[in-house]
This record gives C-alpha cells, structure tokens and sequence, in this order.
C-alpha cells in the first residue's frame, strides 16, 4: 500500500523539468537530491518489506505453494478442473494433464506459448523488480544516483517496471519514449553513465549493430542539437570511438559503465557471449529475473555472480519441475514441488498461471545449484525444444551450441554474432544425397568461409554426439552444411519473427527453424 505513497511524495515537491526551465542555479541541485533521497528511501523500505515476505515464503515452501495452487483455482472451474477449494496434488495433476508445445509454436512463439501481455503481475515479479535494483546499487554503487542509468530499447528488463522513481533514480531517457532510435540517442548523450538497460541481450545486440550502421547520422544529430542542446564535442567523441572498432565500444563511450541489466530468456547465450567479447567487454551483466508468457519464474539476487542464478519463487505462478534425466529411455511424467529439488539434477519447468489454466511444459532446463531456505537456486541450461534430428537422432541445442562455439573457435578471427538450423527436409536440399543439417551463421570478423572451415563444425558434432558421429560413419547422415549469412541478417530475421501476433514475451531466439518460409528468408542472404 504504502508503495503508492511515493509517487503522491514525489508530486508534492515542484517538477524538475518546470524548475529547471526557470533556473539552474544551486537550489535546482537541492531538489533533485532531496527528491532522489525520498524515492530512494522509500523503494528500500519496500525492498525491505518484500524481503521479509520472500524470507517467510521460502522457509515454508510447501504452504506457500499451496496458496499459489489455490489462487490459480479460484477463477477456473468446469468440468476439467479440480473442484474449488480442492489443493489435493493428486487431483490437480490428475484433472490437468501436462501439456506441451508444439514444434511450430515454439518457433513462431520462440519457445513459449503465445503470450499474455507484455508485463508480468504478481508478488514475484515486484520482488525481482525492488530486491533486484537494491542488489543491483549494493554491487554496483551509485549506478542508481541521477543521471546514471539509460535504456535502450523500448522493452524494459525490470518485470514490473516502477515509473514514479524512473526520471529520479537515474534514468536519464524518459520512461514514455518508445523509439529505440530517440532513447540511444539520448544515452549517447550523456558519457557518465554507470549502467546501461535493454529488454533482452538479443535486443541490445541489434543496438550496437545499429549504432555502427547509423554512427554517423546520430553524431550529426548530437553535435546539431536535434534532440536537445548541441553537444559537437560530444559527436567527436563518438566518432573517434567508432573509428576504433567494436571491441571495448561501451566503455569509451561511457568511461563509467559498470554493469548492462537485461532480462534472461531462452536464446540469449550467444548474444551475451558476443557483446561480452566486443562492444561490452569489461563489463558484468546482471539480468533481474527468469521471465516466461506466464509470468516471473525466477529471481536474481546475486548480480555479482558472472551467470544468472534464480531462486525458483514459491508464489504464483504455480511452478512444477519434471526431472529430466540425459539417456533416460522414457520421459518422466510425474512432477515435484520445489521442497522436493535435489541438487545437480536438471528439471523441466512447468508453469500454470491463474489466467489460462494449464500445467503448461515450458521446455526450459534449469539445473539446480543451491538452495535458499527450502527454495532451489537454478541456472537455465537448455531449451528442450530446440533439437534437431533427420533420421532419429536427437541433436540438443546445449550439444549444438557447444559444438558450433568449439568449431568458431577455430575459424581465425571469426567472433560469433547469431546462428540457426534448418533440417535438410525443410528447404527440400537433402535430394540426392543423404539428410543433414543446414546452418546459418553470422559472424564478426569474418567475411568468407573456406571448406576447411565449414568441415570443422562436422568434426565438432560428431566429435560431440557418438550417435550422430555413428549415423556419419554409416552414411545415414551427411554432413553439416555451413552458410554465412550478410549483416543484419538475424536483426531483419528478428523483426520478422517479433511481428507476429504471437510472438513471446521476452522475446526468444529460435535456434531451430521448422517454417520453410522463414528458412528461405535467411538463404537469400547467405553470402558464402
């Protein structure tokens, strides 16, 4: 209740952008301390208040998740679902048989199912929202102070986003601007910024590729005044910066940038890795929460560690885990509470929301890693969806991927931007000649590709998978075939995919292509 409070706090002292209009002198610094002072009182209050309630929750998981059962039952009935007020496991699972995504949807949708809206509800996700950016400051110091802070995409990282303290807790682009374009512009802007914000890694990739592309435009738009005061210093600065390659780029822009904040969702690794290694090497990442359609699964409280760790939350939506086990002949059908984790074992995610009632596969692998209270702390591994196989076989994205990477790394200088595959049946290329694989890649650093080169990949997969290495060495299978794709290739794939109706919420990145239409649209921009 009392988080309400903060915004009446805020409007009661005299807007910055009115004062800063009539003056700039040393009373204009006071009131933006004061008002900085206030919200930041008051979001620690509140981050205080949810981390008793988290403390509670995870100490008695089993209650917790009963009361989440119970809020997801209370606005469906039929004949299907259980019977109001009934919390009984057995019936529940019985009445709500598990579910699962199809292939094609979880290309169209990135591996969800289609979405609920773009911002996520519930005690779990304020949580990773409040707890997150106390964690976030506590690591990274003064990363909220004013003018600190900048996003860059129109989508925000924090799953439930906190306006009222946004144009003082150090966000120097406003919260309303829905143009990527106006919102790097104006981080461009300001050099001492601390902490830099995108929706997602994939997203935050296609903004440094756009800055390359529009370098030029946006230091004419800086040093010409078009979004504010003429800055010509500031434009030969990035100028200079631009001249020197990608690698680094972020800091000489921003000096002081400490940590980029993005939201993890499934098809990131790549995106992360190839920022990491050019235009945000040096810097930590720190992603606030685990999101799916459904809403927050996960939340971060350790920014400081170098892979996102999630506590799973014990609130709604409704978590279930099915064990997953490498090798194992069948499926695992029956699914545990989060009381009943075992440390190192991989699990499934099940989601079911109060919204659509369904015990939904997610397809996400997380693998537990520790415990807070009787909560697991997981780490996403895989997506269970995104498997390849022409003749049996099962080629998982964690193999794929690890194979790919190995193979990039022995392609000199190539650095590794995005990649996807398309089984040979699908763009009908296998005729004559046994079933493979098609894969498209783009890259860095790397402008052709020799036979040699695209070989190796072959080598690494087999070197990786015995059983696809015994479908090569019987000829079942031929090998891989590797396609470089121009620049902006994925970006203009990306804008596709994102158009769709249906596309998820946080927007995934499909590893596996499974329309024909789609596969086409990367062959036309293969340029080795």
């Amino acid at each position: 209740m009392l988080l309400w409070l903060l915004p009446l706090l805020l409007l009661l002292l005299p807007p910055l952008a009115m004062l800063g209009q009539r003056s700039q002198n040393a009373s204009l610094s006071w009131l933006a301390s004061l008002q900085h002072c206030v919200a930041w009182r008051v979001l620690c209050w509140a981050a205080t208040w949810q981390q008793q309630r988290l403390e509670q929750n995870t100490r008695h998981v089993g209650q917790s998740q009963q009361q989440a059962l119970m809020q997801c039952l209370q606005k469906a009935q039929g004949p299907l679902y259980p019977p109001r007020g009934s919390t009984d496991m057995r019936i529940f699972r019985n009445h709500l048989p598990l579910t699962k995504v199809s292939q094609a949807q979880e290309e169209e949708n990135g591996g969800q199912e289609p979405p609920i809206s773009n911002h996520y509800h519930g005690e779990a996700s304020l949580q990773a929202t409040l707890l997150g950016l106390v964690a976030l400051n506590k690591a990274y110091p003064e990363v909220l102070a004013p003018g600190s802070t900048a996003r860059v995409t129109p989508t925000s990282p924090w799953p439930s986003p906190l306006p009222w303290p946004g144009h003082v807790l150090g966000q120097v682009s406003l919260p309303e601007t829905t143009d990527p374009g106006a919102q790097l512009l104006e981080a461009l802007r300001s050099p001492g910024l601390r902490a830099l914000e995108a929706g997602t890694a994939v997203e935050l990739l296609d903004v440094f590729l756009a800055l390359e592309a529009d370098g030029e435009e946006l230091a004419e738009a800086i040093a010409s005044g078009t979004s504010g005061v003429p800055l010509p210093r500031r434009a030969a600065e990035l100028r200079k910066a631009l001249e020197q390659g990608p690698r680094g780029l972020a800091l000489r822009l921003w000096p002081k940038l400490q940590v980029v904040v993005t939201l993890d969702a499934g098809g990131q690794a790549e995106a992360v890795a190839a920022l990491g290694a050019l235009w945000c090497q040096g810097l930590a990442f720190f992603s606030p929460a685990y999101a799916a359609s459904g809403g927050v699964v996960g939340l971060n409280l350790w920014p400081e560690q170098p892979r996102g760790l999630y506590l799973l939350s014990p609130g709604a939506p409704f978590i279930e885990l099915l064990p997953v086990e490498e090798g194992a002949q069948e499926e695992a059908t029956s699914t545990l509470l989060l009381a009943e984790a075992q440390r190192d074992k991989e699990y499934e995610l099940v989601l079911t929301d109060h919204i659509r009632l369904a015990r939904c596969r997610l397809g996400d692998v997380v693998q537990v890693v520790g415990a807070y209270n009787q909560c697991p702390i997981v780490r996403f591994i895989y997506r269970l969806g995104q498997a390849l196989g022409v003749r049996g076989e099962v080629t998982g994205e964690k193999v794929f991927s690890e194979a790919l990477g190995k193979a990039v790394g022995q392609w000199p200088g190539a650095k590794l931007l995005d990649h996807v595959c398309v089984e040979s049946s699908i763009l009908d290329s296998s005729e004559g000649s046994a079933p493979h694989y098609e894969v498209f890649v783009e890259l860095r650093g790397l402008r052709n590709l020799s036979e040699e080169s695209r070989d190796k990949l072959d080598h690494c997969l087999q070197e990786a998978s015995p059983h696809y290495k015994s479908l090569r060495f019987r000829g079942s299978v031929g090998p891989a075939r590797v396609h470089l794709v121009g620049q902006g290739a994925f970006r203009a794939l990306r804008t596709t995919l994102a158009a769709c109706p249906s596309s998820s919420f946080p927007p995934e990145m499909p590893r596996v292509l499974r329309h024909r239409h789609l596969a086409q649209f990367l062959q036309r921009r293969v340029v080795s």
